[in-house]
């Protein structure tokens, strides 16, 4: 594959994510207030995407109450800085079998099963610019737990966003999510522009050395919009390994806590820390009106409903 780099990259900021990393330092935002107030600050640091997911204020758990996202979204909106908000439609797919000789009934503590239209219900009524589409069924690091989506859930998903006009941001963590992918824009499910994030290093999907990094690179269409990231400790590294394969970059807290060996790092942080790597590369840092020019975005105001 030729050294192709863009000459303008942008940034998503991944603010906080589903895992259980609230435990592991206290700079994962929180509450909706938190995690709006690390989406500007990282907006602020360079990053013109931010991808948010929410939880539960007192626990840190993560969570599907439409209130939080609401209140997310009008945070961020409501601020004096721009920025393109997308937020997670990955929730809502959690299978937690039973044990290894009974995994019928399924476990009740983690199961969360939802329906297609309830899984796209904040993002129907909060209208961000873009939401994620997990592109396949995964098993995930623990031992009976699998992400679950089936290609019916998948085509009814984006149908869904291709209808209310919000870009689905394919996530895929292995090729034959890309393969699916590609299913589904051949189907016009997804419309073009078409934008993928490729997901390394989350167990048990693609692994994050290069040689995978460029398998999944070559077989992302030509005409596709990619993004790449690593979870855990290469995150920078696969800054400066994205964009040199000529995709964009994610960091943030979603997917990695450490600014250096035991310095933990606030969103703003990772992000001035990308743009340094990506600017001594050579291509620009894209602002969120170039971002939703290249992927013709429109930036809406939520629907009024009363909850």
């Amino acid at each position: 594959m030729p050294l192709e780099m863009r000459k303008s990259v942008f940034i998503t900021a991944a603010i906080t994510g589903s895992g259980s990393t609230q435990d592991r330092s206290h700079l994962v935002p929180r509450s909706p207030k938190q995690i709006a107030e690390a989406a500007v600050d990282a907006a602020k640091a360079g990053a013109a995407v931010v991808h948010c997911h929410v939880r539960d204020p007192e626990t840190g758990a993560p969570s599907r109450n439409f209130s939080y996202y609401r209140e997310v979204t009008e945070r961020i909106r409501d601020s004096d800085t721009d920025v393109v908000l997308n937020l997670t439609a990955g929730m809502g797919g959690d299978m937690v079998f039973g044990n290894i000789e009974a995994p019928l009934p399924y476990s009740q503590a983690g199961t969360d099963m939802a329906g297609a239209s309830e899984r796209v219900q904040h993002v129907a009524e909060c209208l961000p610019e873009i939401c994620t589409l997990d592109c396949g069924t995964m098993n995930f690091a623990e031992a009976d737990y699998v992400m679950t989506n089936t290609p019916g859930m998948l085509r009814a998903m984006a149908k869904k966003m291709t209808e209310l006009g919000v870009r689905p941001e394919i996530e895929a963590f292995d090729t034959g999510h890309l393969w699916f992918a590609k299913q589904l824009v051949a189907e016009g499910l997804i419309e073009d522009p078409v934008m993928v994030q490729l997901c390394m290093n989350v167990p048990w999907g693609a692994p994050d050395d290069l040689n995978t990094l460029l398998a999944m690179v070559n077989n992302v269409p030509k005409d596709w919009i990619f993004s790449a990231f690593s979870l855990g400790r290469h995150q920078m590294p696969y800054v400066a390994a994205a964009t040199l394969a000529g995709g964009n970059i994610r960091v943030g807290l979603e997917d990695n806590l450490w600014l250096e060996k035991g310095v933990l790092a606030t969103n703003a942080q990772l992000v001035e820390r990308a743009t340094s790597i990506i600017s001594s590369l050579g291509p620009q840092i894209m602002t969120p009106e170039q971002v939703r020019e290249e992927l013709k975005l429109v930036k809406r105001a939520p629907k009024n409903i009363e909850q």
